[in-house]
């Protein structure tokens, strides 16, 4: 037994936890949960608790159902919210084959696998994420726009305003387990609120974006409120993205950083970000999983619809954040398609992959935008050779169907399933009439 569990069983036995959760993933990026009571914990340790993996989104098929669950000790965390005598815990686990082996579904493995490739060139990726949600006063119910619980705006201060004490509780729990929160304020909507994490290694920031939406979906149900990471809960409304940085490290050295080059940036990163636009088509049914997804890219608002990048640009996909003097560790690339409800493992495992086969394939980066890409005419984009990302589920679906970069990097069960599935969801929403459709035909008609 390692030290790492070592401590784990002590700090079970010290603070008298009473129920251990397991938790792990689906293929969607849905969290799932097993309790098991502190005495099972050392087998789990050493041989790992057995479920019915074909009974999970896409795990196993039933002839292969029997899976495993490894709890990861550098996980644990005490669940502040469940009250501090009730004695509840958590661990993110690996999802294992009966002989032991990774199972080539777990998305946290498809990470790991896809890190691993990075550090095999001495490379370690990090990850930051600006997560943007809504609050709700009311029950979210099928076909109901809910209700948001003000009408403030961006930035506003709200003296003893709901979103405001809301996010200071949010933060607290999220710090008491371990999560740094390095910025928090109001969106844009109303009721829209963002909270971002200060930058981990792109496992463990997963890892938290999982325990996060948690957190935030229980201090709300504790305060009376719902919580939503649905794309674009309100036509009238932007939609809720998860703007990411980027940063690539050789050790103690950012790779991204080249002084005294343009913006500061160097010829890695530039190759990088080429990757980046090279695959963004056909990532994005990765990084915008769902329907309702491209209401958001394509709804304006600042969401990143076209394939370029730019200095300081927000209408951008891709965005090299301005330089800060003496700070060239910091030296970063905002990633703007991801939305708040994407897989976070699945998602930083092909964005990865894309920007280690820019620099593997040395592509050259094409000139940035410094125009407000929205307000560009067609012909103008296209005479920047500026590209569209898909505008549905169904493009999205056929681009990522062709890419090679995404099977390899996700796997050819994960990759099939996926499709499977989007193509399923796909024919779900098209047989359906919507209300826009009622209102527009039923009496014209």
């Amino acid at each position: 037994m390692d030290r790492q569990q070592e401590f784990v069983l002590r700090s079970i036995e010290e603070r008298d936890i009473r129920f251990v959760r397991l938790w792990f993933t689906d293929i969607l990026g849905s969290l799932k949960s097993v309790a098991v009571a502190p005495a099972e914990l050392e087998g789990a340790f050493a041989e790992g608790i057995g479920f019915d993996g074909s009974a999970i989104e896409g795990l196993a098929r039933v002839h292969e159902a029997d899976m495993l669950l490894k709890p990861d000790p550098s996980t644990f965390q005490v669940l502040p919210w469940r009250g501090e005598h009730l004695g509840t815990a958590r661990m993110f686990c690996d999802v294992l084959t009966p002989d032991g082996e990774p199972a080539l579904m777990d998305p946290r493995h498809v990470l790991k696998r896809a890190l691993n490739k990075a550090a095999e060139h001495g490379l370690t990726f990090y990850a930051h994420p600006e997560i943007e949600f809504y609050l709700v006063k009311d029950p979210i119910l099928p076909g109901i726009e809910p209700t948001p619980v003000d009408q403030a705006g961006y930035f506003d201060h709200v003296p003893r305003g709901t979103t405001h004490d809301f996010r200071r509780a949010a933060i607290g729990v999220l710090e008491s387990m371990g999560i740094s929160v390095e910025f928090s304020h109001h969106e844009a909507g109303p009721g829209q609120n963002e909270i971002d994490l200060r930058y981990a290694d792109a496992l463990s920031t997963a890892d938290n974006i999982m325990t996060f939406r948690t957190v935030i979906k229980e201090v709300a149900l504790e305060q009376g409120l719902y919580a939503t990471f649905m794309p674009k809960p309100m036509s009238a409304h932007p939609g809720s993205g998860m703007h990411t940085h980027f940063s690539l490290f050789e050790g103690d050295r950012n790779v991204f950083h080249e002084a005294g080059a343009e913006y500061q940036l160097s010829k890695t990163g530039r190759q990088f970000i080429a990757g980046l636009l090279k695959y963004a088509g056909e990532a994005t049914a990765i990084t915008n999983q769902w329907v309702n997804s491209y209401k958001r890219l394509w709804g304006g608002a600042e969401a990143p619809a076209y394939v370029c990048w730019g200095h300081n640009n927000r209408s951008a996909l891709i965005r090299v954040p301005m330089y800060k003097p003496g700070k060239g560790q910091s030296t970063r690339i905002e990633y703007r398609a991801i939305d708040s409800a994407a897989n976070p493992y699945l998602t930083f495992a092909v964005l990865l992959s894309a920007g280690l086969k820019g620099i593997e394939d040395g592509l050259d980066l094409p000139d940035g935008a410094d125009d407000n890409v929205w307000s560009l005419t067609d012909a103008e984009r296209r005479a920047m050779g500026i590209t569209r990302l898909p505008e549905s589920l169904a493009q999205a679906t056929a681009a990522m169907e062709e890419s090679e970069l995404v099977a390899e990097t996700l796997g050819e069960g994960v990759f099939d399933y996926f499709l499977r599935n989007k193509r399923q969801e796909w024919h779900d929403y098209r047989q359906q009439v919507t209300p826009f459709e009622l209102d527009r035909y039923l009496t014209q008609l």
